[in-house]
């Protein structure tokens, strides 16, 4: 059995080996720029942590897998595009480094080279891991379509709010852990259960980073706590918030989501004031502790002997801040 850690290894090495067209290099830096820093490597180490559930033989999927790190970091290029973020993972973003159109490029060509990545899937499950692939990324992109619509709307229901997250962020790791299973040997009852749980652990880590981002430790997070609330970020507490508010909560809410000029701090404390008085972070938890124990209880079901599952119940115990 491998490791996270083990897994994390042989995806960075996969990633430093792979093949670029060498003929613009400019076209290659940001793409070897933006899958060098960092990042948990969660989606591909998803996918071979799945498919060893079934095999010990994973060297045929870290390729695949692979390329599932490489459309994911696509994604981020174009998403930090569309967010006009300077900033990633503490370093600069493609288009602040380089210029928006090389971003846009580079973020293409990424695509394609997932894309080579899964054309090295062994021929008795490829097009089946494909198919796979791209309908999670079609959907990542829908999801993605939905945010920026919700961005302009004054209010959305945290129903619409929990399809977008499951487009944008959790059908990727449902998508990660079947491709994953599908190329280590599982029959489509497994694989389908491994998707449902990566699908329900992807709700639960969204609903908890939105959760970190008010209520989370300066000291272990390393920034000051609020920072969607000052962008005005849709999030689960937000929407749920103005479903629940008062007349003159609501009323303060949207005060707030219209000051164009105002102090960080204050705006801060009053809607963590409602949200408190509303019991929205405990509503979030225990929101974010139901899809979790759905997952742990669809890996239970799994036709793999137990000792196996250990290290997906630690990554995802990880996701959503849980020491065991």
């Amino acid at each position: 059995m491998y490791t996270q850690s083990d897994l994390k290894k042989l995806v960075n090495k996969a990633i430093l080996n792979l093949s670029y067209n060498e003929e613009a290099e400019k076209l290659n830096d940001p793409v070897k720029y933006i899958l060098s820093i960092g990042g948990k490597r969660l989606r591909p180490v998803l996918a071979l942590m799945a498919c060893n559930l079934f095999s010990d033989q994973i060297d045929e999927a870290i390729i695949p897998a692979t390329g599932l790190e490489v459309f994911h970091n696509f994604t981020l290029v174009h998403d930090d595009i569309m967010d006009h973020a300077p900033v990633r993972r503490n370093l600069p973003t493609v288009h602040s480094k380089w210029n928006l159109n090389q971003a846009v490029l580079s973020g293409d060509v990424m695509a394609f080279i997932a894309n080579e990545c899964f054309l090295q899937t062994p021929a008795r499950s490829l097009l089946k891991v494909f198919k796979v692939f791209n309908k999670a990324a079609i959907e990542v992109c829908v999801g993605q379509q939905l945010d920026i619509d919700f961005e302009k709307s004054v209010v959305i229901s945290h129903e619409e709010y929990l399809r977008m997250i499951e487009l944008k962020t959790a059908v990727l790791l449902a998508a990660s852990a079947k491709i994953g299973s599908i190329i280590g040997g599982a029959d489509d009852r497994d694989s389908e259960l491994l998707y449902e749980f990566g699908r329900n652990l992807g709700l639960a880590f969204q609903i908890q980073d939105d959760l970190l981002d008010i209520y989370g430790d300066i000291k272990v997070f390393g920034k000051i706590p609020g920072g969607d609330i000052i962008s005005n970020k849709k999030t689960f507490m937000l929407v749920t918030a103005l479903e629940m508010a008062s007349v003159e909560q609501a009323k303060i809410l949207h005060e707030q989501l219209a000051l164009k000029e105002f102090d960080p701090e204050t705006k801060v404390k009053k809607v963590i004031e409602i949200y408190d008085h509303l019991n929205i972070k405990n509503i979030s938890e225990n929101l974010a502790t139901d899809y979790i124990n759905i997952a742990f209880s669809l890996l239970d079901k799994v036709s793999a002997v137990t000792e196996r599952k250990t290290e997906l119940v630690n990554i995802a115990n990880s996701l959503i801040g849980r020491d065991n």
